[in-house]
């Protein structure tokens, strides 16, 4: 597939997973909790840097003291804008794992309700919530600190004429995307059993473009504050049917009969009324059948 044809195929997931949240909204009531919580956080942090952004700025270029005014505005002004875009970046990556750990048990019937409409769904993973939040909240802490030492290089870039007012944003954006795909597909990797960032990375790799296409305007959508909690559950949505894309298909479960069920001998099948009982099979010992006369151990 091409990769135009990849990303416009990574917009429709996210569509998708508009759609079987709007087919049902008890899933939506349920995905909009955690980041209801999480968004009053992150705001207070985000207005927090945008008031003292000027300051921050002057900090951190006192370099720029004995120039002329309008040259050490210019740069203060670049080096805002790329601070913020870095401080997004930063912010939905951790805003988006510290909802999925703490609206674990939520995000996960969200992806088990996605599995069951589309159908052929994972047979049940059954783990500790314990150990899920832990896995979760240590592999979000390190995907933060990718994100923050991304941040630093771009930050330098920023100084770079047009390139930091145009270049970086958008990588901003693509780099930003990726990561918030490792995180939204984290709940559906496990239900496959794949518990490690480096399963995710892998199946991502082999379709580049449907996760760019997938994670771009999902990033674009959690960095605007409270628009995230409306987006928040389509978004999650949307993460279990682009693993689905990334994986193949899981086998379906075994059937298991009910409990204190035995099924019945059919006729012509040992243990039938109808059939002789079966003699019992000679002792064996953990190597093979017990030796015979002239075996050497005899």
């Amino acid at each position: 597939m091409s990769p135009l044809r990849d990303l416009l195929a990574g917009v429709g997931v996210l569509f998708q997973g508009l759609g079987i949240i709007v087919r049902h909204p008890r899933l939506f009531v349920l995905g909009a909790i955690p980041p209801l919580i999480t968004s009053v956080l992150f705001v207070v942090a985000f207005v927090a840097l945008v008031t003292n952004v000027t300051d921050l700025t002057a900090w951190l270029t006192p370099f720029a003291d004995g120039w002329s005014e309008g040259w050490a505005t210019t740069l203060r002004v670049a080096a805002g804008i790329v601070l913020i875009a870095a401080a997004v970046m930063l912010m939905v990556v951790a805003f988006t794992g510290l909802t999925l750990a703490l609206g674990f048990p939520l995000y996960d019937k969200i992806a088990e309700s996605v599995d069951d409409h589309l159908g052929d769904a994972p047979p049940p993973f059954d783990d500790s919530i314990a150990r899920t939040v832990v896995r979760a909240v240590r592999q979000s802490l390190g995907l933060i600190l990718v994100s923050l030492l991304i941040s630093i290089p771009m930050f330098l870039a920023g100084f770079i004429p047009v390139v930091g007012q145009t270049v970086v944003p958008v990588v901003s954006g693509m780099i930003g995307g990726w990561l918030l795909t490792i995180e939204l597909l984290s709940t559906p990797f496990e239900r496959r059993r794949l518990l490690r960032v480096s399963d995710r990375r892998e199946a991502m790799r082999r379709r580049r473009f449907l996760v760019w296409g997938f994670g771009i305007p999902s990033y674009l959508l959690l960095a605007v504050p409270f628009v995230a909690v409306l987006a928040f559950p389509a978004v999650t949505a949307g993460g279990t049917v682009l693993a689905r894309r990334l994986l193949p298909p899981a086998p379906p479960a075994p059937p298991q009969a009910p409990h204190g069920y035995a099924p019945r001998a059919h006729p012509g099948q040992p243990g039938h009324p109808g059939m002789p009982p079966v003699p019992p099979a000679p002792p064996q010992g953990h190597y093979g059948p017990p030796p015979g006369p002239g075996h050497p151990g005899r």
